[in-house]
């Protein structure tokens, strides 16, 4: 590749904070974006030649062919964009991304990969731009940036596979879209310094992500896998039809902590001869791994930050021990439910009253 930015190249990071800064009186110094919730991805088209690198250098164009393809079609011959790779999928009619589409895309076997290119197809959705033609633009501001972002990808229809994200400078918009762009899949609010140049590797933007506690009852654990202690406590909740669903489980514990946990859980055991079967999860999508389910009498609050197809999307935090709490008081109902949105409506060149694009 001839480009001015050439791979590898880290992509700017950004750290969390716990609110969406307001913009100065004196002048703007922010533009907001929702924040995506897929693969970071930097792309880099030469011509006919296309890298697609992850955050951490690895190659995700072997997984993601239609993506390559549609850099070629719809890219400029020299760019280099930074965004995020999703899979879209229709639930109850509202288009959202999907998390377990995508993470399934990622497979050793090139017939499966060819397959899962043509059922469940990803989109790249771009929010920087580091280069375009012949000109370097890491050591431009936002604004520059983001004015070559749209010459490059801002064209697009909504059936093209290079996407922009939405921008807003208003603050209060911004935290409109903390809420409501969640049931599109998304998991927060990102903030660039419009005067900011784009440092690889750095953590110049900020970052609002949801956070949430819910109260769990506990349905059983796994054995570290060091053999001694407990690797993670596996929490469930409760539907209308007063059945326990697995939703995830809490696994963050010192040594100390794992060896204590492991001797209170072990006199609650339904069976001490025999371990249960999980169910498959995001971090391991073939095999079941066993556990060993205790009496459903524990109560623990944990914290959380977003649900998807009725379990939590991340491993969630121990908060404490609520022995206040019923457990068959922990259901469904008690979790705040994302407002619904579609997909294309977080994307450039939307219309509609919940917030314009104004970089």
């Amino acid at each position: 590749m001839n480009l001015p930015v050439d791979p590898p190249v880290a992509p700017m990071l950004a750290k969390a904070v716990a609110a969406v800064p307001d913009q100065p009186a004196e002048r703007q110094a922010w533009s907001y974006e929702p924040k995506w919730d897929g693969f970071r991805a930097l792309v880099f088209r030469d011509g006919d030649d296309v890298v697609m690198s992850s955050r951490g250098g690895k190659d995700l164009a072997r997984y993601f062919p239609e993506l390559v393809d549609a850099a070629r079609a719809e890219l400029p011959d020299q760019v280099v964009v930074d965004g995020e790779v999703g899979v879209v999928r229709e639930v109850d009619g509202v288009r959202r991304l999907d998390w377990d589409s995508l993470s399934q895309r990622i497979h050793p076997a090139a017939s499966r990969i060819t397959r899962l290119s043509e059922e469940t197809p990803a989109v790249f959705i771009g929010f920087d731009a580091l280069a375009l033609g012949g000109a370097d633009l890491t050591g431009e501001p936002f604004e520059v940036r983001r004015e070559a972002l749209l010459e490059a990808v801002g064209g697009a229809s909504s059936q093209s596979r290079m996407q922009v994200s939405r921008v807003t400078r208003d603050a209060d918009v911004a935290r409109e879209w903390f809420s409501a762009f969640e049931g599109a899949g998304l998991d927060g609010v990102v903030a660039k310094r419009l005067d900011g140049l784009y440092v690889p590797g750095k953590r110049e933007m900020l970052k609002i992500k949801h956070k949430r506690t819910a109260d769990c009852v506990v349905l059983g654990y796994r054995v570290h896998k060091s053999g001694t202690g407990l690797g993670s406590m596996l929490l469930g909740l409760y539907g209308d039809d007063g059945e326990v669903r697995m939703v995830g489980g809490s696994s963050a514990f010192s040594d100390a902590k794992r060896a204590e946990l492991q001797e209170m859980l072990e006199p609650m055991r339904l069976d001490p001869d025999h371990t249960a079967q999980g169910e498959l999860s995001r971090w391991r999508q073939s095999g079941t791994g066993e556990w060993i389910p205790i009496r459903q009498e524990l109560v623990v609050e944990v914290a959380y930050d977003q649900m998807e197809s009725g379990r939590f999307r991340h491993t969630v935090r121990f908060l404490r021990w609520r022995p206040d709490r019923d457990p068959r008081s922990c259901g469904y109902a008690q979790l705040e439910v994302p407002l619904t949105y579609d997909i294309h409506d977080v994307l450039e060149g939307a219309n509609d009253s919940g917030g314009t694009s104004d970089a």
